[in-house]
C-alpha cells in the first residue's frame, strides 16, 4: 500500500489494542496456517525466520517489522537459531463523519484495513523501545493501562510511517553512537543504565561504552547527565517551575543533587543561572535600562527575589560565570563621542575641498561589490555563512578541516585527545567536553560553527552566536564525500581535490606494498577484546582498523564472520567460538591484554595467526578513530607492519 494512503488511514483511525505478546519459536520449529484474527504488527528482536504472509514470503531478521491484515494466513519457520518477536493485535475503525479523502480511499481499496507489508527499519531502536514499553504496560492491572498502551500504539505507528517515508527517499543506517544518543534524548527523564542501553542495542557494555566515548569524548552516562542539565537549564529559563519540579522532570528525585550537578556543569547554581539570564533578557527587551540617568542617581536593578539557599550568590569572586556583561555610557563619554564626530565631519569637509582644488585622475566606475556570504542547505533549514570564514569552531568533523589546511579557533576536548591530530592543534582552544559549552564558544567570537546532531539544544544556542552548520553524524559516508563537502562549504575546493588526490595515491601505494608480500586471498579478522572477555568483530563502519584492511587493502574477513557482519556491520561472540572467526591475520584492539598473554591463553594461543605473529595489537585510544586523517595514518601504519611480516 502507498505510504501516503497509510498516513491518511492512520490520521483518521480509532484503534483498540486487543493483545500484546512476546513469542519465542525454537530452532527448527514453526507456526503453520495461522489465521490472523485481527490486524497485527510483528517485530522480530532476535534470530532469523522465514514468514509467509498470504503467499508472500518475507525474511524475518533482527528488527524486521511485518504487518498482517485480519484473515491473513501466516506461516513462520524459524532457522537454526530460533526467533523471538513481539506481536501486537489491534482493531482499526473510523467514526463518522468520514472526510472526503478517507472516503475516496476506502471506496477505491476495500482491503485498506487488511494490507500486508514488511520493513527493515533504519532506526529499529526507536520502534523496539515503544514495543517493549507496550508489552511491559500490558501486563499491569491498572486503570490507565489501556489508555497508555493505545497511546504507545499511535507512537509506534508514527515512528514506523516516518521511517517508511524516509526510506522511500534514502535509507540511512544509524551509527551506534547516534542510536545511543537518540535513546538518551528521548528517555532522559527515565532510569537509564549502561546495562539497559546495551540490552536495547544488543552490544556488550564495554564495547558500547568504549565506542561511544571515542565518538563523543563522554561515557554514555556522562552524556545522559549533560543532556539532563541542558534540559534543566531550558526549563529554568522557559518556565517558572521550582527546582524540585525540574528535578523530577529531568530524571532526578532529589533537587539538591540536581543543584550540585548543575553548578558543576554550568558554573553557577540553578537559581543564579535563572537570575542572570532573566536579567539578560530584560536588558535586551528594554535597552533603555542600560543607560545611566544624568538626572537622578543610579540604582541597582533587582530582577528577582529568588534566594537559592544551597548556593547563595555572593559578590566575592567565587567564580560564577556571566555569559554577558552590560555597562552604560556616562554623560561625559556621550559628550566626548559627539565632539569627536563633529571634528571628524569638519575634517572630512576640509579634505573634500582640498581634493577638489587638485587635478583629478581619470575616474573609473566602482566595481560591483562581490557577495561575502552564501546560503547552505542544512537539516535545520537554510543558513547564511561567510564565503571565507576565519574563526571556525568545530565541535565535530575536525579531520576534514585539517585535510583542507584549516585550523579552527576551538574544538571539542575529545578531538584534542586524538593522537592523529596532535601536530595540528597546538594553538587551538578547548571548548569543553561533548560538543563544547556556550560560554567558551561565545568568548571565541566565531564566524562559523560546525556541529553534528548529538546536542540539539546546544546547536540551537549556537545559531544565536554565529552561523551554525549541523551535519547529522554518519550522513557523509566516505572520506571523499566528507572532504569534498567541507571543501565546498569553506571555499577550499581546490585544496580538497589536492588532498584527496594525495590520499588516493598514498592509499594505493600502501596497498601495492602490502599485496607484494601478503597473498590477496588472505583472510583478516578485525576484532576488539573487551575487559569482560567478550569479542566483537567489526566491518568498515566501526573503526578498529576495518577501513584500512577492508576498504584500503581489499582483504576479506572469514566467510562465517562476513555473513554475520552483513547487517548491522559487526558480530559478537565468545572466546569458545573464536577459531571459527579467526582469519590468517588479526587486527586486535585490547586495552588489557598483551601479545604474550594471548599466546599463553589456551584458546588464543592455539590460533595460527597468534602462533605465526600475525596479530597486530593496539589500544582503543589509537584504533577507535576513523576520521580522514586517522584512516590515512592507520593505513600506512598497518601497511608498514604487514610488509615487515
Amino acid at each position: 500500500m502507498d505510504i501516503n494512503d497509510l498516513i491518511v488511514l492512520w490520521n483518521h483511525a480509532h484503534c483498540k489494542v486487543i493483545d500484546i505478546r512476546r513469542i519465542t519459536i525454537a530452532a527448527g520449529q514453526s507456526i503453520r496456517s495461522y489465521y490472523v484474527p485481527s490486524s497485527l504488527f510483528l517485530m522480530s528482536i532476535r534470530g532469523n525466520a522465514t514468514a509467509n504472509l498470504g503467499g508472500a514470503y518475507h525474511q524475518m531478521q533482527r528488527f524486521t517489522v511485518l504487518h498482517a491484515g485480519k484473515g491473513t494466513v501466516l506461516d513462520i519457520a524459524a532457522d537454526s537459531e530460533g526467533v523471538d518477536y513481539y506481536s501486537v493485535y489491534y482493531k482499526m475503525a473510523f467514526q463518522p463523519p468520514v472526510v472526503p479523502e478517507l472516503a475516496m480511499l476506502l471506496e477505491k481499496k476495500a482491503d485498506s484495513l487488511d494490507h500486508s507489508f514488511s520493513l527493515t527499519p533504519a532506526n529499529p531502536v526507536a520502534l523496539h523501545r515503544v514495543l517493549s514499553d507496550m508489552f511491559r504496560e500490558w501486563g499491569k492491572q491498572q486503570p490507565f493501562v489501556r489508555l497508555r498502551v493505545r497511546t504507545l500504539l499511535y507512537q509506534f505507528v508514527h515512528e514506523l510511517l516516518y521511517q517508511m517515508q524516509e526510506q522511500g527517499v534514502h535509507s540511512v543506517k544509524h551509527d551506534l553512537a547516534a542510536q545511543v544518543a537518540a535513546i538518551i534524548h528521548e528517555r532522559y527523564a527515565e532510569s537509564i543504565t549502561l546495562e539497559s542501553l546495551s540490552e536495547s542495542l544488543n552490544y556488550s557494555v564495554p564495547h558500547l561504552s568504549s565506542y561511544f566515548k571515542i565518538r563523543t569524548g563522554l561515557s554514555p552516562i556522562d552524556f545522559l547527565i549533560k543532556v539532563r542539565i541542558d534540559k534543566a537549564a531550558s526549563l529554568l529559563l522557559e518556565t517558572d517551575a521550582t527546582l524540585k519540579e525540574i528535578a523530577v522532570g529531568v530524571g532526578y528525585q532529589d533537587p539538591y543533587y540536581l543543584g550540585r550537578l548543575f553548578k558543576k556543569y554550568k558554573g553557577v547554581s540553578p537559581m543564579r543561572y535563572r537570575e542572570e539570564h532573566t536579567a539578560k533578557k530584560q536588558l535586551e527587551d528594554c535597552p533603555s535600562k542600560t543607560m545611566e540617568s544624568s538626572i537622578v542617581p543610579s540604582k541597582s536593578l533587582n530582577y528577582t527575589s529568588i534566594i537559592d539557599n544551597d548556593y547563595q550568590y555572593k559578590g566575592n569572586g567565587e567564580g560564577d560565570l556571566f555569559m554577558f556583561k552590560h555597562s552604560g555610557p556616562t554623560l561625559a563619554s556621550v559628550l566626548l563621542l559627539s565632539f569627536m564626530l563633529v571634528l571628524g565631519a569638519c575634517g572630512a569637509n576640509n579634505a573634500s575641498e582640498t581634493a577638489s582644488s587638485q587635478p583629478s585622475p581619470s575616474v573609473t566606475p566602482a566595481a560591483t561589490e562581490l557577495p561575502q556570504t552564501k546560503v547552505i542547505k542544512t537539516v535545520n533549514g537554510d543558513v547564511e555563512v561567510p564565503l571565507h570564514p576565519t574563526r571556525i569552531v568545530a565541535g565535530e568533523y575536525l579531520g576534514s578541516l585539517i585535510a583542507l589546511g584549516v585550523t579552527p579557533v576551538g574544538t571539542s576536548d575529545h578531538h584534542i585527545k586524538n593522537p592523529y591530530f596532535q601536530e595540528y592543534l597546538k594553538d587551538v582552544e578547548r571548548i569543553g567536553d561533548g560538543n563544547g559549552n556556550v560560554e567558551k564558544i561565545l568568548s571565541l567570537e566565531p564566524d562559523l560553527i560546525i556541529m553534528d546532531d548529538f546536542y540539539p539544544e546546544l546547536n540551537e544556542q549556537m545559531s544565536k552566536i554565529a552561523p551554525t552548520i549541523v551535519i547529522p553524524y554518519a550522513s557523509l559516508k566516505t572520506v571523499h564525500e566528507e572532504v569534498a563537502y567541507f571543501g565546498e562549504l569553506l571555499g577550499k575546493e581546490e585544496e580538497g581535490k589536492a588532498w584527496l588526490a594525495d590520499y588516493d595515491s598514498r592509499i594505493a601505494s600502501a596497498k601495492e606494498s602490502v599485496l607484494k608480500v601478503i597473498p590477496a586471498d588472505s583472510t583478516f579478522s578485525v576484532l576488539e577484546l573487551s575487559d569482560d572477555k567478550s569479542i566483537m568483530a567489526v566491518g568498515t563502519s566501526f573503526g578498529k582498523g576495518g577501513q584500512p584492511v577492508y576498504n584500503g587493502f581489499g582483504f576479506k574477513p572469514p566467510a562465517d564472520i562476513a555473513a554475520e557482519m552483513a547487517d548491522p556491520g559487526w558480530a559478537s561472540f565468545s572466546a569458545e567460538t573464536l577459531p571459527k572467526y579467526a582469519g590468517d591475520y588479526m587486527i586486535l584492539t585490547s586495552d588489557s591484554k598483551s601479545l604474550d598473554e594471548l599466546k599463553a591463553d589456551p584458546i588464543w594461543g592455539s590460533l595460527p595467526a597468534v602462533k605465526n605473529d600475525h596479530v597486530f595489537l593496539w589500544t582503543s585510544d589509537r584504533s577507535g578513530y576513523w576520521d580522514p586523517i586517522a584512516i590515512l595514518s592507520q593505513t600506512e601504519e598497518l601497511a608498514a607492519w604487514l610488509t615487515s611480516r
